[in-house]
């Protein structure tokens, strides 16, 4: 299995702190049946600057000590890349990092809101051959207050990621609702971990898989499991129309 969105590398965000956070993770990623992670580093958030050339380098002598301490899991390099305005030209300048070197691009909002410049972006990334994938939709205040920002997105072409945790009850009943709301009107094209590390922000990775085959049946999380592979060998995913998120005031959100 593949885990297409991880902050496993050492050091480089809020992530793993060390090599051993590193380790440890990487020993719980393998027992959820992860072989692959795209290591995403936050990059351009405001916080954390991750150039591709350092996730490189990291994601090498990370692979290395997984061999030394066979552990069967394989790290490769990405970017969760907190949106702006100059994505296009800094992919053209190699500034940044797809995932493992896709057409596909881990693209973060910030939790508040999403920016209206987001659709002319996201337009002018696919003219370039790229899928912006969003990175945890269902997070992201106003498109929980008004998930038709998600739905117009996703029916001009991008893709979305949820987060494990987020469909495991990690962080709440609510967000868990939710975030069934946005599966069910086929908004969401991957399932990832968005590790951070063990203890409060690990992967959970069955437990979504087992919540989506309860309420959808064992094609749905195949289908998105599927899609990670076909994503590391930069090929089209598979898709569903996208669907107005049903309105359910019991939630919450609306």
């Amino acid at each position: 299995m593949i885990d297409i969105h991880c902050h496993i590398l050492p050091a480089m965000d809020d992530g793993a702190g060390d090599s051993a956070d590193s380790i440890e993770m990487a020993r719980a990623a393998v027992r959820q049946g992860i072989r692959t992670i795209i290591a995403t580093p936050h990059h351009n958030n405001g916080v954390y600057k991750n150039e591709p050339a350092a996730v490189r380098e990291a994601a090498d002598q990370l692979n290395k000590r997984l061999i030394k301490e066979d552990i069967p899991l394989h790290v490769l390099p990405g970017q969760e890349i907190r949106i702006y305005g100059e994505v296009e030209q800094d992919l053209a300048k190699r500034q940044l990092l797809s995932l493992n070197d896709t057409k596909y691009i881990l693209i973060e909002f910030p939790f508040d809101h999403v920016p209206r410049y987001a659709e002319q972006l996201f337009y002018d990334l696919q003219l370039k051959g790229y899928i912006p994938v969003i990175a945890h939709p269902e997070r992201n205040r106003e498109i929980r207050e008004n998930p038709s920002l998600l739905y117009h997105l996703v029916e001009k072409g991008a893709a979305s990621q949820i987060t494990s945790g987020s469909l495991a009850g990690i962080f709440g009943k609510q967000l868990k609702a939710f975030s069934l709301r946005l599966v069910e009107a086929n908004l969401i094209h991957f399932v990832a971990s968005d590790a951070h590390n063990v203890k409060t922000r690990n992967f959970h990775t069955q437990e979504a898989l087992y919540v989506l085959e309860k309420e959808f049946g064992s094609e749905l999380p195949y289908m998105l499991t599927e899609n990670a592979e076909l994503l590391l060998r930069n090929q089209t995913i598979f898709r569903q129309p996208p669907q107005p998120v049903k309105r359910r005031k019991l939630f919450g959100f609306f």
